[in-house]
């Protein structure tokens, strides 16, 4: 261990999910150096228990109340351990002041407003919740900066360009260029998108990811997702953020100075890499993940998203420039899209059209509070399930 590293203490939000599972993968990996005082799970509670075992941290948290009971059982021997349960329960824990920091990995508008907590408490953020800065991005990061406390990207493109940034304080920055691996459909044409199955779209290429990023990532809305991120994380203007199609997902992203000169950070596609890296900023920990070797990746390739196939790409930036509640609205109406497309009640290409929809008809505020975007979110919500059901 670096002599003066300092044992963190985390709090991991979404502890059952795919990056809550390789983010402990990677404290195991680092003996010593953390200590997990919080594990929260939705419903996965025979997994959250197991994890309890393993790394006995103060609480527990299962968002499902009606799956407190077994848990309690479950971890009858292990007094330490504290069980709540419920949503609000997220929002105290990571006040607790032994917690320095907080890993987001909670999926969609759940990780808001435990996250706003954390903040206010003065804890660091890994940010793994991208939904948090799309849907109030600008509150965000006013509390970040009235709170003095780091948020530290998670998201493999946005840790690529923080990188990218060390050192980089006093030169400005002409673009971002975030990449995409383009996900199972790259190449194919707006009609071929139409017969796409749920089958099909769970299918990436490169990363191992949960259920609702993974369809997320098929139809481009990931990376709008992560083009209003940017935004918000850099201090960028609309124009700044790019996006190319990068099929081997080796070049996570890239920054251009003032001068044309670029950097780019590069990797396997392993998410543990960021996460190792937000939990351990500002040092780099080593470990003994597989490497990346040139031989292996004789070809590197780039090229423009379709934006006519994938129209979801085009809905975010037009939200982003727009501003106000529109990326809210963006978010929480491909929340319910992805959801009914999961369980087949909507087609793939249905999904963006839902979304447009949404944000045509839920008024526009453009100076929301958090108040007026929860709002929002709930009247996103409402408004889309109409349109399904019509």
């Amino acid at each position: 261990m670096t002599p003066d590293f300092t044992i963190k203490t985390l709090a991991l939000l979404g502890s059952t999910g795919s990056i809550g599972t390789q983010a402990l993968e990677v404290v195991r990996q680092q003996p010593g150096r953390f200590r997990v005082a919080v594990l929260s799970a939705q419903r996965q509670w025979e997994l959250l228990v197991r994890q309890a075992l393993e790394f006995r941290p103060a609480v527990v948290v299962i968002g499902d109340e009606s799956l407190r009971a077994p848990v309690q059982a479950a971890l009858a021997g292990q007094p330490e351990t504290e069980v709540l349960a419920g949503p609000g329960a997220l929002a105290e824990v990571v006040t607790r002041p032994e917690i320095d920091i907080v890993l987001t990995a909670l999926v969609g508008y759940a990780g808001l407003l435990p996250t706003v907590a954390a903040i206010r408490a003065g804890k660091d953020i890994a940010l793994a919740n991208k939904e948090t800065l799309v849907v109030a991005g600008e509150l965000i990061t006013s509390l970040v900066q009235q709170h003095g406390v780091r948020l530290l990207p998670v998201d493999s493109e946005h840790s690529a360009i923080f990188q990218c940034l060390v050192g980089e304080a006093l030169n400005p920055i002409e673009k971002i260029i975030l990449t995409a691996s383009g996900g199972p459909f790259r190449g194919r044409s707006a009609r071929e998108m139409e017969a796409v199955t749920k089958a099909q779209a769970l299918k990436h290429p490169n990363w191992d990811m949960g259920a609702k990023i993974t369809i997320d990532s098929a139809s481009l809305m990931n990376k709008g997702l992560e083009v209003i991120e940017a935004k918000w994380l850099f201090g960028l203007d609309d124009e700044q953020i790019d996006v190319v199609v990068h099929p081997q997902s080796i070049v996570h992203s890239l920054v251009q100075f003032a001068d044309g000169s670029l950097k780019a950070q590069l990797g396997l596609p392993d998410m543990k890499l960021p996460i190792q890296y937000a939990l351990g900023y500002p040092q780099r920990l080593a470990n003994t993940f597989p490497r990346f070797s040139f031989l292996d990746y004789p070809s590197l390739t780039f090229e423009a998203p379709d934006r006519a196939a994938f129209p979801n790409l085009e809905l975010a930036f037009g939200a982003m420039r727009r501003g106000g509640n529109a990326p809210c609205i963006l978010n929480a109406a491909n929340e319910i899209a992805v959801a009914a497309f999961l369980r087949e009640a909507v087609g793939f290409r249905q999904m963006s059209d839902l979304v447009a929809g949404c944000l045509a008809r839920v008024p526009y505020l453009a100076a929301p509070s958090l108040d007026d975007l929860m709002h929002t979110d709930a009247e996103t919500r409402r408004v889309a399930m109409s349109l399904i059901k019509n």
